[in-house]
Parts: structure tokens; C-alpha cells; sequence
């Protein structure tokens, strides 16, 4: 691409009162960029050139620069232009160098699952919006950190609430002694759903962010679920008034929009690769490093994890339960001993038939349950191998851990985990006084 510019003054002299062109070439799309006289002073560019050939113009100026671009010669095919216009107002700047691995395999399915939603919207019959919404609203507002430790499953359950309420408000008015508590209970669903849906929406946008564009990439992901809410209105208008004229229609039609609806949504969050640790996503961590000494990324792991069961434990892992009230997890004349096993880790580990239970301190961070995992997984692993009881390998295990923990974390980090923090969930933890005898 060749750019021809128009300002061509010497260092240090006055910028010309006129306004400042230049022309941007490309192999079949002539752009006329300038600048009006408000941008002649104090103005910089940087200008980024990425492989579709397209021009990237960021403007930092005190003053507010104002610039022109117009289009004098595209002699691109209409299908090609049509292509370029639906990638700039749906995709991300820079698309598919700005995002992560996954999303168009999350977009397409966000779009088929809006479109279902929308034609089964318009098939529902709605009468109450109000009191028991609100309700469900605010009973599922209090799960927000649950929400946040498994946003893709809870995205799920959002969208299952939302056509179960949308069932119910279609069948209220076939009952009609028991309308107000059939239609309330489907909105008080509805009310949940919301919640649960916003609630996640951001940390499943910023498994795909990359170069800093999450707002980019939120606002394209609205757009495309707009468009595709207003075609499925659309279509389900055209279905209503048709094959769903009828009760018995809309009961057909009705479990077939909402399987394509789950199908979507359950498709869309297995394309999701979210890079922050829970349970489940650092027990398959670990489980993968016992076994192979490989660590694997979060796009490597995304059609793995189990959605509809998180919190299933991995024997490979060493079946660790973590979160639990410590009341399950240990007694409190236990947690002295435990402490003294571990002085200087924030994790607690316990052992009970065939589980290990691990409570972390209130300031443990995603690499402390990482350690606490590794011991768990190294005593599950010498155990079977006939080095002895837990009980007995459990030193062992530390000493193991301590070895390899340098690698293993730093090998974490670079397959794009975030170790900071540890989302378990609302999960109970411990802290200790810091005066003692």
C-alpha cells in the first residue's frame, strides 16, 4: 500500500493555513484522507497498516482533530464490499489478529442463539414484567461470584431460565385458575436469567480480548446479537402468523426454537477460552502436568471442561474439593497440626477417605492453589504407585512440588493463564490472627 501526502514543509517552519491531504492507495481502493483547519496544529498520527490492507488511524491531539476520509475510486467486486462492510461493523478493528483463538466459533453461535431467542420471544405471550422479575433479579444478583468462577455454566443456566419462563408465560393463559402464578413464576425465571446473562457477559468477552480492545470487542459483540435479535423477530412474526397461528403450533414450534437456542448458547460458551482459575480448570491443569509434564492453554482446554457438572473431582488431580464449609472440611482442633505441616503455604490440606480437601487462606492467590494442587495430585500419585499411604507421602509430595513449581508456573503464565487470583466462588477460606504466643 502506498500512501501520498500533500504536507510537505520543513522541519520547524509553519504548518500552511490550508488543510493537510494525503492519498491512500491500495491494490483496488483509493481513500482522499485530510484534515480540516481546526487539526493544522498540534496534531499526531500513528498509523498501522495490517494485512487486509485496511488503514488504522488513531488521532491524539489537545486541540480535536477532525479528519476526512473519502472513497475515490473502489473498484472492488459488490460481494467484496458488501464482506468488508458487515467485518467493520460486526468484528473487532484488526480482526482476526485482535482476538484470541475461538471467536468466530463463539459469534456464529451467539447469532443462532440470539435468532432462536428472538422468534421464541415473539411466540410467548407476556403479561407481567414487573414484581416477580425484580424478585428473581435480585435472589440471583447475590451469586455474582459464583457467576464469576463459572461465568460459561452459568451462561448456560441463564438461557435454560429464560425459555423455561418463556414456557410458562406461554401456558398461563391455558390455565387460567392458576394464571397469576404460572405467569409470575415465568417472569420470576426471566428476572434471573437477566441477571445471570449480563452478569457474565463480561468475563466471557474478555477471554477473547487481545491488544486491549475489550471495548471494541463489546460493542461488535452487541451489534452482532441486535441484528440478529431484529431478524428473528422478524421471522417469528412471520411464523406466528402462520404455521404458529394455532395453539398446537406454537407447541410445536415452541421446543424445537428453544433446543436450537440451548444447542447455540452450549456451543457458543465451549468456544470460550477463559484464562482465569476455578476448581475445575486448575484441577485439568495439574491432572495434564501429572501426567504429560505439559501444561495446556486456555483454548486447548475449552471443549474440555465439563459445563453441566464443574465441580465433577479429577482423580488425576487428586480429587481435591475445595470451598467447602470447614466445618466438612476439617475440625477446628485439626487446623493447628495442618498449619504446622505447611508453614509457609496459605493452603490447608486435609484428607478424608478418598478426597483431599484444601482450604486457602484469605489472601491466597491463584499460584497458592496451584501449590496446594500440586501436593494433592504428587501424594494421589505415590499412593497408587504403593509408596504408602497419603498420610506418609505427604512430605514427599511437598518436596516434589517444590521442585518443579518454578517451571510449572512459569510455563502457566506463558500458555496465557492469570494467576493473580483464584476464583472459587464464594468458597469458605480461613484466616489466622497475626498475634500469637
Amino acid at each position: 500500500e502506498r500512501i501520498r501526502g500533500g504536507g510537505d514543509g520543513a522541519a520547524g517552519t509553519e504548518r500552511p493555513a490550508q488543510p493537510e491531504f494525503w492519498v491512500e492507495i491500495s491494490e483496488s481502493v483509493s481513500r482522499l484522507c485530510s484534515f480540516d483547519d481546526a487539526g493544522s496544529g498540534g496534531g499526531r498520527i500513528s498509523v498501522n497498516l495490517l494485512l487486509s490492507s485496511k488503514l488504522l488511524i488513531s488521532q491524539k491531539s489537545a486541540h480535536g482533530i477532525t479528519k476526512t476520509v473519502k472513497v475515490i475510486q473502489d473498484s472492488r467486486p459488490v460481494h467484496d464490499k458488501v464482506v468488508d462492510s458487515f467485518f467493520n461493523k460486526f468484528f473487532p478493528s484488526g480482526y482476526p489478529y485482535s482476538v484470541n483463538e475461538g471467536y468466530l466459533t463463539y459469534t456464529k453461535f451467539r447469532a443462532l442463539q440470539h435468532f432462536s431467542s428472538a422468534m421464541l420471544h415473539v411466540l410467548s405471550t407476556q403479561i407481567l414484567k414487573d414484581g416477580m422479575q425484580h424478585a428473581g433479579k435480585l435472589i440471583c444478583s447475590s451469586m455474582g461470584a459464583r457467576m464469576d468462577s463459572e461465568p460459561k455454566s452459568w451462561r448456560i443456566l441463564a438461557d435454560v431460565l429464560y425459555d423455561l419462563g418463556t414456557a410458562l408465560e406461554f401456558v398461563s393463559p391455558l390455565c387460567p385458575q392458576l394464571f397469576l402464578e404460572v405467569a409470575g413464576l415465568g417472569n420470576f425465571a426471566k428476572g434471573m436469567a437477566v441477571v445471570a446473562a449480563r452478569a457474565t457477559r463480561l468475563p466471557i468477552y474478555s477471554s477473547f480480548a487481545k491488544e486491549g480492545n475489550l471495548s471494541d470487542l463489546f460493542a461488535k459483540g452487541e451489534a452482532i446479537s441486535t441484528l440478529f435479535n431484529v431478524m428473528g423477530i422478524g421471522a417469528g412474526i412471520g411464523l406466528a402468523s402462520t404455521v404458529c397461528s394455532t395453539t398446537q403450533g406454537k407447541l410445536i414450534a415452541g421446543p424445537l426454537l428453544s433446543a436450537v437456542h440451548i444447542y447455540g448458547v452450549v456451543q457458543e460458551m465451549r468456544a470460550t477460552p477463559v484464562n482465569t482459575l476455578n476448581p475445575q480448570r486448575t484441577a485439568m491443569i495439574v491432572a495434564d502436568f501429572v501426567k504429560s509434564g505439559k501444561v495446556s492453554s486456555p483454548a486447548e482446554l475449552r471443549y474440555r471442561e465439563d459445563l453441566l457438572f464443574p465441580n465433577r473431582l479429577i482423580e488425576e488431580a487428586g480429587s481435591v474439593k475445595i470451598g467447602q464449609p470447614l466445618r466438612r472440611a476439617l475440625s477446628p482442633r485439626l487446623v493447628e497440626q495442618l498449619r504446622a505441616s505447611f508453614p509457609k503455604e496459605r493452603f490447608l490440606l486435609n484428607q478424608k477417605s478418598n478426597k483431599t480437601y484444601m482450604v486457602l487462606e484469605q489472601s491466597a492467590s491463584g499460584e497458592d492453589a496451584l501449590r496446594g494442587w500440586l501436593v494433592a495430585a504428587f501424594a494421589s500419585e505415590l499412593e497408587r504407585s504403593g509408596m504408602g499411604s497419603r498420610d506418609t507421602v505427604l512430605n514427599e509430595a511437598y518436596e516434589k512440588m517444590e521442585r518443579v513449581f518454578p517451571t510449572f508456573v512459569s510455563e502457566v503464565r506463558s500458555r496465557g493463564w492469570y494467576t493473580d487470583q483464584f476464583l472459587d466462588g464464594n468458597g469458605s477460606r480461613i484466616a489466622f490472627s497475626k498475634f500469637q504466643q
